[in-house]
């Protein structure tokens, strides 16, 4: 009786140690733990200007909407931009810039906004009714390189969809690039804005944050300047 209950006992032994180890290997293949997750981000922009001998030269594709840098035909660098969207769309061509100003607003588009600074129209002009209580906010355009007398021009701005039109016309380059272009050219620096395709290829990880000390809104709100009345006009 003695034996026969011990050979029960070790069957019984024998068949848990058999599915705990099935249920490990299970585990093992279905519940492995997941490695880090790597929140790969796309490079708006590159610069590796040496500053040396040749003047700066800069080429724009709208099929890519990329920027491509050259100093005496050597690639300095090149960035992401947002042309004109449907409607609004910049026009190809040999352009030069004409003028150049750190700080400035547009004469032509901007947003309205309530008491409280939350954007209610953001695609307004300055002719649009403002509701009581709110006020007409106009498009910043930090680090304006003009390109046309009709308010067409490079200037820092948010890339919303990297690779697609977003602006009213305007060639806006990341905000935390813009001022690299606007320290090393020159009223006279040449720009041709075309529909040949870049150098760069597609890329198509996950735009990065592009909010910067100061944001446009302080900017945009200031009170006007002499400067912001002479160069108004002005589109984004």
């Amino acid at each position: 009786m003695v034996n026969r209950f011990l050979r029960i006992m070790r069957i019984s032994f024998d068949s848990l140690v058999r599915l705990v180890g099935t249920a490990l290997v299970v585990c093992g293949a279905s519940c492995q733990v997941a490695g880090p997750v790597v929140n790969r981000q796309r490079v708006l922009h590159e610069w590796h200007d040496d500053g040396g001998p040749g003047k700066v030269s800069v080429t724009i594709s709208l099929p890519d909407q990329i920027a491509e840098f050259e100093r005496g035909g050597r690639e300095i660098g090149w960035c992401y931009v947002a042309t004109g969207k449907e409607g609004h769309g910049t026009a190809p061509g040999s352009y030069r810039i004409t003028e150049k100003l750190v700080d400035k607003v547009s004469g032509s588009f901007g947003w309205i906004e309530d008491e409280l600074g939350n954007v209610v129209n953001g695609d307004a002009t300055p002719h649009a009714r403002v509701p009581k209580g709110m006020v007409y906010v106009p498009a910043p355009m930090p680090y304006w390189m003009r390109l046309t007398a009709q308010g067409v021009g490079m200037h820092g701005g948010l890339i919303p969809d990297p690779g697609k039109p977003a602006s009213h016309g305007c060639i806006r380059m990341p905000k935390d690039f813009a001022p690299l272009l606007f320290e090393v050219v020159e009223v006279g620096t040449p720009v041709t804005i075309t529909h040949t395709p870049s150098k760069r290829g597609a890329v198509i990880e996950s735009a990065p944050s592009q909010a910067w000390p100061g944001e446009s809104r302080v900017i945009s709100a200031r009170p006007l300047t002499e400067s912001d009345r002479l160069y108004r006009s002005g589109g984004d």
